[in-house]
């Protein structure tokens, strides 16, 4: 085996346990935005996505003859339950999930770009192709969260400022 091969095998598992963790997270998020139903829409869409992801991962770790790294995959599982923890504990937790969410999913662009790269020098063009229909899918949704941020945001503000007043009376 070669060590590019060796490399591809290992990003494999990474993407699998990063998945792993982005069904959690966006599970988590979903249950929460009750408030914000565009927003809790679009999380459920990615949260489909990502599963489907997941599988088509697993699809290309299974050709390969790579299992999954169980010890990952548990980790991923554990950062998400923090990080929703976190931000439920938090006055802003919409706000929190958007740049968490923001932010994973240039983490997930990456990573899929570094796959693409290494497959296509592995002569996998099956996981190529794979991965980079998977990038294109976390590149939508960065998008979108990028063009519905700010809307997001400013529904956050006037719901906390309207609740504040409330409260002051």
């Amino acid at each position: 085996m070669t060590e590019t091969a060796k490399h591809l095998d290992q990003w494999l598992r990474d993407a699998h346990a990063m998945e792993v963790q982005a069904e959690h997270m966006l599970t988590a998020q979903a249950k929460r935005l009750d408030d914000y139903p565009e927003l809790k829409a679009r999380v459920e869409q990615h949260l489909t996505e990502t599963q489907a992801q997941r599988n088509q991962l697993e699809g290309c770790m299974k050709r390969r003859g790579v299992d999954a790294s169980v010890v990952k995959d548990t980790a991923g599982r554990f950062s998400a339950m923090m990080q929703a923890m976190g931000n439920m504990l938090s006055g802003d937790e919409v706000v929190k999930g958007l740049l968490a969410s923001y932010t994973f999913e240039h983490m997930e662009i990456a990573s899929y770009r570094i796959l693409v790269a290494a497959a296509e020098e592995e002569q996998d063009l099956e996981t190529a192709n794979i991965c980079e229909r998977i990038c294109e899918e976390e590149e939508a949704m960065a998008s979108w969260l990028e063009t519905h941020m700010a809307r997001f945001t400013q529904e956050f503000l006037a719901r906390d400022e309207a609740a504040h007043r409330a409260a002051k009376r």
